[in-house]
C-alpha cells in the first residue's frame, strides 16, 4: 500500500513520468473520466425529458468545454465573461443560460444574441422586462432551505442571497404581468448534498412555482451533488436522488396536464474526481517533539484555495521519485508554498492545522493531490507571491497527453502591465 489514500486514476509510473516530461505543479485531467461522468448525469432518472448543464465555473478549460459539447451537455454561466468564453469555443447562444450575481454589461448584447437568461432578483426581473418584454425568461427562487457541509458551500435559505425569496411571488408575478414576460423555467440550487429527501423537498417546492406560471416548461434543480473525495466519504448516487423526483413530475403532469422537462446542473460532479494535481516535497521541518512535522510541497494556495477557504479535504498520495513504496506511514501538516499563514492543506475550517497520515517521503519525492478537477485551477489565483499559473495537461482517452495550458514565465505573466516610471 503507498499510502492511507490510493491514486484514482493515475499509476505512479504515469507520476514519474508525467512530472519529469511537465514539471511540477501540475493539473492532470482524465478524458475518460470527464465523459464517464457526463454519462452517469445525463442517465439521471427523468419523467418527460431531462437537460445537463455543465456549471462551467467549476473548471472553464476550453479543452473540458469541448468534452461537454460533444456529450451534448448545455452550459450554465455565472458571469458575462463565461458566457463569451463559451460562444468563442462553439456554444450555441441558445445554449447558454446566464445566471450571475452581478448584473451583466453586455446584457441586452449577449440576450439579444439568444443566450438564455436566469433572474437571479427583482432588480434582474424588472431589468429584463424592460429590455425584453413579452419574452421567455428563467426565475431562480430560493426555496427557503439549503444544504452544505459548511455554509460558504449553501446556496439556499436565509443565509443565502442567491434567488428570488420564495415569499416574494407576488412581487414576481407583479413584474410578470407588467412585461408579458414568458416565464419558461423555474430553478432552485441549495447547495451540496446527497439527500434524496431534501431533493424530494426541493423539487416539491419548485414544482410549486411552476404551478405558479403555466407557461413554464422546464423545471432546474440545480446542482451540488456531494462528491467524495476521500476514502471516507461517498459521492451522491444520481439515480437514488432522482427515483423519488420522478414520480413527482408525473404526479405534477397528471394533475396540470403538462409535462415538464427536468433540468439538472452539475459541476463539481462532472469534473472534481477527474483531475489530480502533481506536486513535489519542496522541504521538510518540524517544531520540535510537542509541535508538528510539517511537509512543503511547491504548490499552494494559488493553485487550490479549498482547503484554505473551506477546510476541505484532498486524498494527498505520495509517490517516491524512484519508484518503490514508502517504508512507513507518518502524520504530516501538508503546507503549500506561498508566503502565508493559511497556506495549509491540511486543516479544519477555521485554519487549525491537523496531521494528515500518508505515505513516508523525502525531498523530491511527489505528492499526488487528487479530486481537484472542481474549483481548483478555475478558482487559481497569479498575483500572489507571483507564482506563475499551474500547467494542465489532459489525457486523453486513446493515450496521448496533451499540453492544455502552459506554465507562463513570470516575465510574460506581466506583459500587459503598464510600468510608470517617475
Amino acid at each position: 500500500m503507498t499510502s492511507i489514500e490510493k491514486l484514482k486514476f493515475l499509476k505512479e509510473d504515469q507520476v514519474r513520468s508525467l512530472a519529469k516530461e511537465f514539471g511540477t505543479p501540475l493539473f492532470v485531467y482524465s478524458e475518460k473520466e470527464i465523459e464517464q461522468k457526463c454519462d452517469e448525469a445525463l442517465a439521471f432518472p427523468n419523467a418527460f425529458g431531462l437537460q445537463v448543464r455543465y456549471a462551467m465555473k467549476a473548471n472553464p478549460n476550453s479543452n473540458i468545454l469541448q468534452i461537454m459539447k460533444k456529450k451534448g451537455i448545455l452550459i450554465d454561466a455565472s458571469s458575462e465573461h463565461e458566457v463569451v468564453r463559451a460562444l468563442h469555443f462553439g456554444f450555441k447562444p441558445e445554449s447558454i443560460m446566464l445566471t450571475s450575481q452581478e448584473f451583466p454589461k453586455a446584457f441586452t448584447e449577449l440576450i439579444g444574441k439568444g443566450v438564455k437568461f436566469n433572474a437571479c432578483s427583482l432588480r434582474q426581473l424588472e431589468a429584463f422586462g424592460k429590455a425584453f418584454p413579452g419574452k421567455s425568461v428563467s426565475i431562480r427562487f430560493n426555496p427557503g432551505l439549503g444544504s452544505g457541509h459548511t455554509k460558504k458551500t449553501d446556496v439556499g435559505g436565509v443565509t443565502s442571497s442567491f434567488g428570488i425569496w420564495h415569499e416574494k411571488l407576488n412581487e414576481v408575478k407583479a413584474i410578470v404581468e407588467k412585461y408579458k414576460i414568458v416565464v419558461e423555467k423555474v430553478h432552485t440550487h441549495i447547495g451540496s448534498g446527497s439527500d434524496p429527501e431534501v431533493w424530494k423537498a426541493v423539487a416539491k417546492y419548485t414544482l410549486e412555482y411552476a404551478e405558479a406560471f403555466p407557461t413554464v416548461t422546464v423545471v432546474s434543480l440545480g446542482g451540488g451533488y456531494k462528491v467524495g473525495r476521500m476514502e471516507d466519504e461517498k459521492s451522491t448516487d444520481l439515480q437514488k436522488i432522482g427515483a423519488p423526483v420522478k414520480p413527482q413530475f408525473e404526479e405534477f403532469a397528471e394533475k396540470h396536464g403538462r409535462k415538464l422537462i427536468l433540468e439538472i446542473e452539475p459541476g463539481t460532479y462532472l469534473v472534481a474526481l477527474c483531475g489530480a494535481l502533481l506536486t513535489t516535497v519542496d522541504d521538510l521541518v518540524d517544531t520540535g517533539p510537542k509541535g508538528f512535522r510539517f511537509m512543503k510541497l511547491d504548490a499552494g494556495m494559488d493553485s487550490n484555495t479549498r482547503p484554505s477557504l473551506y477546510g476541505a479535504r484532498h486524498p494527498l498520495v505520495t509517490v517516491k521519485k524512484d519508484g518503490g513504496v514508502p517504508k512507513s506511514n507518518e502524520e504530516y501538516v501538508v503546507v503549500g508554498h506561498c508566503c502565508e499563514s493559511g497556506d495549509v492543506f491540511t486543516q479544519k475550517e477555521g485554519g487549525e492545522p491537523i496531521t494528515r497520515l500518508m505515505g513516508e517521503a523525502e525531498v523530491g519525492d511527489y505528492v499526488v493531490m487528487e479530486a481537484v478537477g472542481a474549483y481548483c485551477a478555475g478558482m487559481s489565483t497569479k498575483n500572489y507571491n507571483s507564482f506563475p499559473e499551474t500547467a494542465e495537461v489532459l489525457l486523453r482517452t486513446n493515450g496521448e497527453t496533451k499540453l492544455i495550458r502552459k506554465k507562463e514565465p513570470v516575465l510574460e505573466i506581466f506583459r500587459n502591465e503598464i510600468l510608470v516610471v517617475e
